[in-house]
């Protein structure tokens, strides 16, 4: 997709003041931060709400139909740039974690995205009324640390049942021919009761990086994962399906991914806590991040060539059977 020529130089003066971006659903509401910063809200049937800042193309909030929140973001969140929100869907692009040569994550969670007014059609299912549509191109500075011209496009979307879907589209813009390769997540911060009592289900048996051990290769053991001490492990060519389990709250999010083979899982336990600057001391406690990414091998695109990955949340109550999750209701359901 060829970019749109550059104005000729005075034009900017010249020219009446841009319109006031206009969103494309009456059920998303563009509102400015107490941090000054601007978001949009989306609102669903009942209650149900998400928060998307146009700062890094983030998702800070996610609430059900009983107006409980979802996702985690600490209490120390510093919303002011260059420095990245510490919760809710922090999107890694170009790079994630130290895969690269980059800052740690890339730079798209810290830039600020635009308003897409006029997106490529994307196929959406009509009962979905609440979402807004983010673009993100390369400023000058960012081709000074990663060469390459690029569209980042971004839906999120509130379904009818409070469902939440981040969907990307990626596209390489270069017009010199040179392909570009890039890693990815979206780094979701799940707020749970309490991690010790906690598992995760559907990564059994998988081959993982481990973050923790100079990103030695290893096979997941056990039934399901639980959580003692801290973890930071990347699961290889992981299910399209991934479900956490709240014993205490009885409820379990189903995690649904498409076009991101691996799946991260990380909590920083206490000392690491207790090192972020960004982060409460004893907040480890209520929060899992499992991603949805592509690490081990990073995704090439050509010129012209554009890659989609999405991202489906959804909360459902617990089933249980002697403590364990009724897969076929979640994981297969």
């Amino acid at each position: 997709m060829a970019t749109p020529a550059p104005a000729p130089a005075g034009a900017a003066a010249a020219a009446s003041p841009s319109p006031p971006p206009q969103l494309p659903s009456p059920y998303a509401e563009l509102v400015k931060s107490p941090s000054g910063l601007e978001k949009i809200i989306l609102r669903g049937a009942r209650n149900c709400c998400a928060e998307v800042y146009l700062y890094g193309g983030q998702v800070t909030s996610w609430k059900n139909d009983n107006g409980e929140e979802l996702l985690f973001l600490s209490n120390k969140a510093i919303f002011k740039p260059p420095k990245a929100i510490r919760g809710g869907i922090p999107i890694c692009f170009p790079q994630f974690g130290t895969h690269g040569n980059l800052e740690q994550h890339g730079f798209a969670r810290n830039r600020f995205w635009s308003i897409d007014n006029d997106p490529p059609p994307l196929p959406v299912n009509p009962a979905i009324k609440a979402f807004v549509d983010l673009i993100l191109r390369p400023s000058e500075e960012d081709l000074k640390i990663w060469p390459h011209s690029f569209e980042f496009r971004l839906r999120v979307a509130l379904g009818p049942s409070g469902d939440l879907s981040l969907t990307s589209r990626i596209r390489n813009t270069n017009i010199d021919g040179r392909p570009f390769s890039y890693t990815f997540a979206y780094h979701t911060y799940f707020f749970v009761s309490d991690i010790s009592e906690v598992r995760v289900e559907g990564l059994e048996t998988m081959d993982y990086l481990d973050n923790l051990k100079a990103k030695e290769r290893f096979t997941e053991q056990g039934d399901a994962i639980v959580f003692e001490s801290e973890v930071d492990k990347v699961y290889l060519s992981a299910p399209s399906k991934i479900a956490i389990i709240d014993h205490e709250k009885k409820k379990t999010f189903v995690v649904t991914k498409e076009g991101l083979p691996d799946a991260v899982v990380w909590n920083p336990w206490d000392k690491k806590a207790k090192a972020m600057q960004d982060f409460g001391d004893a907040e480890y406690k209520n929060m899992l991040c499992v991603e949805p990414a592509a690490v081990e091998k990073p995704i090439t695109l050509k010129p012209g060539e554009e890659w989609k990955g999405r991202l489906a949340l959804s909360a459902v109550p617990s089933s249980y059977c002697s403590g364990q999750l009724d897969p076929l209701k979640v994981l297969q359901g």
